[in-house]
């Protein structure tokens, strides 16, 4: 899975990196099947790491998802963290700034929502909406993404000196994927609660949307926050993917089972 991280610095292309790629499964009924047995496993190792997190309330995660519109972004948290216990699990969304928030610097109503210590911290968008929509619609300067840059690496280099480990992903679809995504919303009835008509004029814009992504990832991409490109075309590898991330994440910080209240001696309590 290594590869799909993006090295620190260095300048890339999305084109370089393929959507609908499936690693080593078959694009077959086997390989998929395959596939989503191996994620099963990965799930229910989550679900005891995830209470080792809990119980040890030393260390936190965050898991950041970007991705142009009908990339996953909600699907990849419903398949890949159903298993978490979700009094230890927080999902926010970054929709429009309120006024109140618009008065604030843009990392002021992200901050509040940075998981503490015990918990995950799932963001569906984040604060790179900030220099993602803002700057293809013209709405902020160059100087000002270009600021912000900096002040994001600094806001996720201040997590990561405070405990929190940052996990970045870019879900990446392809412009033709996208378009069977748009369409399914319209032909089937479940599925056109999704359907904004806003999705066709971003999709126009979806060169812009490519740029702005691809400076923003090579800008911010770090040692302690790195993104990750994952193949979405195909939604049983993308949570592969994304939970092999997630449990490696979590196994590197080595936490150890709780012990329990300091001072008690749990082999001399007899329950009558």
């Amino acid at each position: 899975m290594k590869p799909y991280a993006v090295t620190s610095g260095r300048k890339f292309s999305l084109k370089a990196y393929d959507s609908d790629e499936t690693g080593e499964y078959k694009k077959t009924d086997q390989g998929k099947d395959k596939a989503k047995a191996d994620t099963a496993k990965l799930i229910a190792r989550l679900a005891g790491l995830q209470e080792r997190l809990y119980a040890n309330a030393t260390r936190s995660l965050l898991i950041v998802l970007q991705g142009m519109d009908t990339s996953g972004k909600d699907g990849t948290i419903r398949n890949v963290m159903y298993g978490v216990n979700p009094q230890g699990c927080r999902v926010a969304s970054f929709k429009t700034p309120s006024k109140d928030e618009l008065a604030h610097d843009f990392l002021w109503r992200v901050h509040r929502e940075v998981p503490p210590n015990g918990y995950i911290g799932i963001f569906n968008r984040s604060h790179y909406e900030d220099v993602l929509i803002t700057r293809v619609h013209g709405w902020v300067s160059d100087a000002t993404v270009k600021r912000r840059f900096n002040q994001i690496k600094e806001f996720e280099e201040l997590l990561h000196e405070n405990g929190t480990v940052v996990l970045k992903f870019f879900l990446h679809i392809s412009k033709a994927e996208q378009k069977e995504r748009l369409e399914a919303r319209i032909a089937d009835p479940e599925k056109r609660w999704k359907w904004n008509a806003s999705d066709l004029e971003e999709r126009k814009l979806w060169d812009g949307y490519v740029q702005a992504y691809e400076d923003a990832i090579s800008a911010t991409s770090t040692k302690h926050a790195p993104w990750h490109i994952v193949p979405a075309n195909r939604k049983w590898y993308r949570n592969l993917v994304v939970a092999e991330h997630v449990v490696e994440a979590l196994e590197s910080l080595k936490l150890k089972t709780s012990p329990g209240p300091e001072g008690v001696d749990f082999s001399k309590i007899v329950i009558e």
